[in-house]
């Protein structure tokens, strides 16, 4: 008789362990368990339609310095499962990955369809059963196996679990799982946007700037990269980034708090004063409008020579030194006021989970009860945007799913 093993959760994390658990054991019937009606709906949105698979990363040690929380986990699973696995798991079965200037590695056919093909292709080919609307909301451990109960009456036996249901937004969602010995770091979003309600500057939205420095009044968070100005305040990958690095000190503030940013990070105050000073020797008939310092957005431009005072008309010649200062200031230092965050839909990672040290990295198995398996966001590691938080989902699945099959 088969040992059955119950995956609570349809996403990346449970469809990877599942598959890869049913693959390398035929004597184990996997059950897939997913609460809504909606399979792999994160892989579906990633990438804005086009799912950021992994990142072109390859050395382990650098790669686990984008995880602000679960860095040594990482460096561990790492060992075991890493990138260049990911890119030969898909590429076996038909897909190719294809890396961009940035880093991203996307399917070469820029549709997460082709991610969720492969996914659904390897469940049938090795009899996974799936479940939809099925929540488990009761877990228990009775002679030695576990008894999964679940939102609509149904009681499923299973000689393993692994609980691979995605972050949960608070603390006492996980109490089916705290019921079993388990310890939970606090839930907290992480990979939001900044909100700059009634900011003059949203009525740039749609704008974007290739590399700006952002930087969180006193603090030391501080991020390079691309911005995207949006109608409701700040987004883009720098801003991304920092949000998760400030996952944890960015609700202290209560989402409030002073932004600097820099658009021209070649730049300093000093050096855009000499530049200035040699634009009004060389340039002095010139208007100002028409010297765009970066290359910047012409709109963005436009937007801060009007914030300084500058006309549209004002010629070099006719700057005052008052008028200078402020411009500048404003190219190499322009401050707002963060009200508030907005959920990057596409990105959404929670920081927080189940304790790592009630896991062992080298199998995922529970510490506190054998054959419990943990594998992707539900464990308190979360990546920066760009591919590092369905690494980990591969990583912990496939771990998960070896250490399984080797159990039976």
């Amino acid at each position: 008789m088969k040992k059955q093993l119950v995956v609570v959760g349809g996403g990346a994390a449970g469809f990877f362990c599942a598959v890869n658990a049913a693959r390398m054991n035929p004597d184990i019937h996997v059950i897939i368990l997913e609460k809504t009606n909606k399979l792999l709906s994160k892989v579906k949105v990633s990438g804005g339609g086009r799912c950021n698979v992994t990142h072109a990363l390859f050395d382990i040690s650098e790669m686990s310095k984008r995880y602000p929380r679960g860095q040594n986990f990482v460096k561990k699973t790492f060992h075991q499962f890493f990138t260049t696995d990911t890119i030969k798991w898909f590429e076996e079965r038909g897909v190719e990955l294809k890396a961009e200037k940035d880093g991203r590695m996307f399917p070469v056919t820029d549709s997460s369809q082709t991610i969720i093909d492969c996914l659904m292709n390897e469940a049938k080919s090795y009899g996974v059963e799936i479940r939809m609307n099925s929540e488990v909301k009761e877990l228990e451990v009775e002679n030695s196996k576990f008894k999964a109960k679940t939102t609509n009456s149904e009681v499923l036996t299973a000689d393993y679990i692994c609980i691979a249901c995605g972050g949960y937004p608070k603390t006492s969602m996980f109490q089916w799982l705290q019921k079993l010995g388990h310890s939970i770091c606090e839930p907290l979003p992480s990979l939001f946007t900044f909100n700059l309600p009634k900011h003059p500057i949203t009525q740039l939205m749609g704008v974007s700037v290739d590399k700006a420095r952002v930087k969180i009044e006193g603090s030391k968070l501080v991020e390079e990269g691309p911005i995207l100005i949006t109608h409701w305040g700040l987004s883009g990958p720098a801003v991304l980034r920092l949000s998760a690095w400030g996952a944890k000190e960015l609700p202290v503030k209560n989402y409030q708090f002073k932004v600097h940013i820099n658009w021209l990070v070649d730049y300093n105050e000093q050096t855009l004063k000499e530049q200035f000073q040699s634009l009004r020797t060389t340039n002095s008939s010139k208007k100002i409008s028409n010297q765009n310092f970066g290359f910047l957005p012409s709109r963005l431009w436009l937007f801060l020579l009007e914030q300084s005072g500058v006309g549209s008309e004002l010629r070099f010649a006719d700057l005052s030194s008052k008028i200078e200062n402020i411009l500048i200031r404003n190219l190499v230092d322009y401050i707002v006021e963060v009200k508030g965050k907005t959920t990057f839909k596409e990105e959404f990672v929670t920081a927080g989970g189940i304790s790592l040290s009630e896991v062992d990295a080298n199998t995922m198995m529970s510490k506190k009860n054998p054959n419990l398996f943990f594998a992707g966001e539900i464990l308190d590691v979360d990546g920066i945007t760009g591919g590092f938080n369905f690494q980990h989902a591969w990583t912990s699945a496939w771990i998960a799913a070896k250490s399984i099959s080797r159990l039976v």
